[in-house]
Parts: structure tokens; sequence; C-alpha cells
């Protein structure tokens, strides 16, 4: 039934016209939703629960061409160069858009035991990488040998990355860096060939901090799960390093130059993180409309209470706001790219709303579903909001929190309204 009701849907797939989109992107989301109803959803609970999924699973997902979007056709593989009838060179941020919806349907850390963290690990090395890391690393993500994850995040700080404590030496005959410190809460890393690993080369502050792409195999490297209330599948641990002598040539771009390289790495994790807000919404607010239509309350159905469908519609209208605002975005980001300077606000404050809005759909949804929405597994697609709850403070505070986010916003908004200020008066 839930189909068969409104905000199921971004408004562009259920009920309006949108100049955004053409056939290649409905082409495209009708096979990434068959994959993932027909090979993924069913398995979900039980992958989330044991925390991994089965390997054929993963080599199918990898086969699926549902992974590695973002890898330019020049380093692909015969034969993986288009994906629903689209070739990779012509994706648009559109139909990323739709990849990335798409994909946070599926509940839990799951998406990442299939994939591992190549999204947010991997573009460092696309957009940074010499042409001798790209052919050394990139064809082994095509057979599953290579695997990325970021690490980024320390015991002693998240969003404060110029504050990073774990330090890369340079070897006194300058082959090797030698690399100590700890990592926390590193999304795939149990999975991982390789981290993407923010490090202290230089003096204090952001001048000093580097990126190294770290063999995690190398001796003196450890990983550890963490047992965090949600994701299970996600593989979040910790990675120790002690004394690991990395390749100096496993640099990435220029040395010291690290901290911009990440600040920028952050608008593609962000983005996709307002993605997943919206959509984990959208699945509360329409699994409890659902459950409204089909629930009995004295002898009428839950639905036809007034506080019941007032509760609805103000989650149906925080949600299509803010879908449009990421449609916003996308449109910049095709005609101006992920490295532009004015989209890091936008970003910042649509991650912000997402994640206030994700927190409102839960919480309505277990109130309107009451104890099924509580219970894991529970019945009326209650087992499925109860997960969404349990990954909510992930969802909020991953890729940063609102009040590292909101001053963000506030600055990076001044500098470009002064900016175009100052190239108008020019004119």
């Amino acid at each position: 039934m839930e189909q068969e009701l409104p905000w199921a849907e971004p408004a562009w797939l259920g009920s309006l016209e949108s100049p955004y989109y053409n056939d290649s992107h409905r082409k495209l989301q009708a096979y990434v939703r068959k994959y993932y109803d027909e090979n993924v959803i069913p398995h979900m609970q039980e992958w989330e629960e044991k925390g991994d999924c089965p390997r054929s699973a993963k080599a199918a997902h990898l086969k699926s061409g549902l992974e590695l979007v973002g890898i330019p056709k020049a380093y692909r593989p015969a034969g993986a160069d288009t994906i629903a009838g689209t070739p990779i060179d012509d994706l648009d941020a559109f139909h990323r858009v739709i990849l990335s919806d798409e994909a946070w349907r599926v509940e839990g850390g799951v998406i990442i035991a299939l994939g591992g963290a190549n999204s947010i690990g991997l573009p460092p090395i696309l957009n940074y990488g010499t042409e001798a890391q790209k052919k050394r690393w990139l064809p082994g993500l095509f057979t599953g040998e290579v695997s990325f994850c970021l690490g980024i995040t320390e015991p002693t700080g998240g969003s404060d990355v110029s504050n990073l404590k774990t330090t890369a030496r340079k070897s006194a005959d300058g082959t090797h860096y030698v690399v100590s410190g700890v990592k926390k809460w590193i999304t795939g890393s149990q999975w991982a060939s390789h981290m993407t690993t923010a490090v202290r080369t230089g003096g204090p502050g952001m001048a000093g901090v580097s990126l190294l792409a770290i063999p995690l195999s190398l001796p003196g490297v450890s990983v550890d799960k963490i047992a965090n209330s949600g994701q299970n599948a996600g593989g979040a641990s910790w990675v120790r390093m002690d004394d690991v002598r990395v390749p100096a040539d496993h640099l990435i771009g220029a040395e010291n130059a690290g901290f911009m390289y990440i600040m920028k790495n952050f608008n593609t994790e962000r983005f996709v993180m307002a993605i997943g807000c919206n959509r984990k919404a959208r699945t509360c607010l329409s699994t409890a409309l659902a459950y409204a239509h089909d629930r009995e309350t004295f002898g009428a159905p839950l639905v036809s209470h007034q506080i019941i469908r007032h509760k609805i519609v103000t989650l149906a209208r925080e949600v299509e706001a803010h879908w449009a605002r990421i449609e916003q975005i996308a449109y910049h980001v095709d005609r101006h790219g992920w490295q532009s300077s004015d989209i890091a606000g936008p970003i910042a404050m649509a991650k912000i709303s997402g994640g206030r809005i994700l927190e409102l759909a839960a919480r309505e949804a277990q109130q309107i579903m009451g104890g099924v929405a509580y219970q894991r597994g529970g019945p009326g697609g209650g087992g499925r909001v109860e997960q969404i709850t349990r990954d909510l403070r992930m969802m909020v505070v991953g890729g940063g929190s609102e009040e590292i986010l909101g001053d963000l916003a506030f600055k990076e908004e001044i500098k470009t309204a002064k900016k175009k200020a100052s190239a108008k008066a020019r004119l």
C-alpha cells in the first residue's frame, strides 16, 4: 500500500514534472530499485544483525555496476563503462543523486558491508592523486582486491581536523613516512585494503596536514571493530598505527596541503548524507502513513484522526522542501563542479536540515506507530523505523555536527556574498 500513497517517493518520480530528469535517469532509477529490492532489501535486517553480508552478495553488488561510478572510463576494465545504458562519463549530478537515494533505502550499514567506503575514501585519489597512483590502485577496485576507507576522525577530535594528532615522519633517506597514531569510527575499515589517512607531516594547525594512502596490511596496523548503537554492518572501527612504514610515493597530492583536500572531500560526503537523511525521513513518513491507514483505533482508521494527519503533512512539507534544495544544489554542481568555491555553505545547511528533519520523522513515526516501531523486526514496517532510530545519531553527526556545520555555512555564505558584491562593483 505504501507505494499507492503520497510522499513515498521524490516528486519527480511520483507526482510532478521536473526539468532535471530524462529517460536515462528513469532507466537508472528503475535498474537500481529492482536490484536492491530483489537482492538486498529482503536480507538487510539479517545482514545488519550479523554485521556483514555473504561474499557472494558482495561479488554480485560489484558486478551490478552500482559501485565505483565515479571512476572515469579510462581506468575501467572493458565492459564496465556503462550503467543502465548510460556511459559512465555521461553521468551527471542527478544520476548520482538517484544512486545515493536508492542506496539509502537499504537500512543499517549493509551498503558499506556490500561495497566498502570507496565513496568517501577514493575521491582524494581521483582528484589529487598522480597518474601512477591511479594506475596502481584503481584497476584492483573492479576485482575486489582494492578498497579504500577514509581515516580522519581521532579519539581526541572529529570535526577539528586541523588539530589531528596522528604523525607521519619522513625517514632519513626520504623513502618512507613513519606513521603513528589512532583513528576512530573509521567506516568500512574492516574490509578496506587502504585507508586515505589524514596525518601531520608539518607544524601545528591546518598547514601541517597531509594525506597518505596507507595499506592496512602493513606491519604495525591493527583494526578493531567498535560496538556502536547502529550501523552494525558499517564496520566502524579503531585503526591503530604504531611506527607504520608507508612508502613516500603513497603521499596524495602535495605535502602539507591535505587540509584543503579534506575540506573539498567533505562536500560530496555531506551532500550524500543529506540525501540519506531525506530518504530515511521519507521512509519514516511513508511507513507511518501506510500504518495509519491500516491500523484502527476506537473503531476508525488511525489516519482519520486530525492530529495524525497533521503530523503526517508536517513531515511531508519538510521532506519535500528539503528535496527541492538537494535538487537545486545538484543543478549547481552540474554546472560548476564539486570543487567550486560556493557550494560548501549550501551543502552544510542541507546536511543540517536533513538531520533535523530525520530526527523529527523518526520521532513522529514512532509516535504514530507505537510499540511496533520500537520493536526490532516489528511488523508493518516497524522494524525498519526502529533500525533508523538506532542509526539516527550517526546520520546527524557523521560528516560534521550541526554546530560545526552551522558555523561553516555562515562563514562560507558571507564569503561568497562578499565575493559576488566585489565582482558586481567592478562592472
